[in-house]
């Protein structure tokens, strides 16, 4: 969730916001190991985006009880399904980095 090497915490590890270096500059882990390797990420990222938008338009909803209104609640979720994925994608990206670390530890290690 920090945007950082999930190994050795380095920092500065997207080019740009959409683009993460094949390694780490520093302890030389490498993110993507094969085609596919990052599926993860976009599962974390629905996932929060489903919820987030879920549970704000319930909020807003109950929030607006007896009259709410279809056009804000409607613009509201389409908004955040648009630009949700978009600003959470890279701490997606680290976070499945972090968890696919920890699930494949020892054959890394060998």
């Amino acid at each position: 969730m920090t945007r950082r090497c999930p190994q050795c915490g380095q920092r500065k590890l997207f080019r740009r916001w959409f683009t993460l270096a094949e390694r780490c500059p520093r302890c030389g882990l490498v993110f993507e190991r094969e085609e596919g390797a990052f599926l993860g990420s976009l599962a974390i990222n629905y996932g929060v985006t489903g919820v987030s938008t879920i549970v704000t338009v319930a909020i807003m909803l109950a929030a607006s009880l007896p009259n709410p209104s279809v056009f804000t609640l409607t613009a509201t979720a389409i908004l955040m399904t648009l630009f949700l994925p978009l600003l959470f994608y890279p701490f997606a990206k680290t976070t499945w980095a972090a968890i696919d670390l920890l699930m494949h530890r020892k054959r890394r290690a060998a």
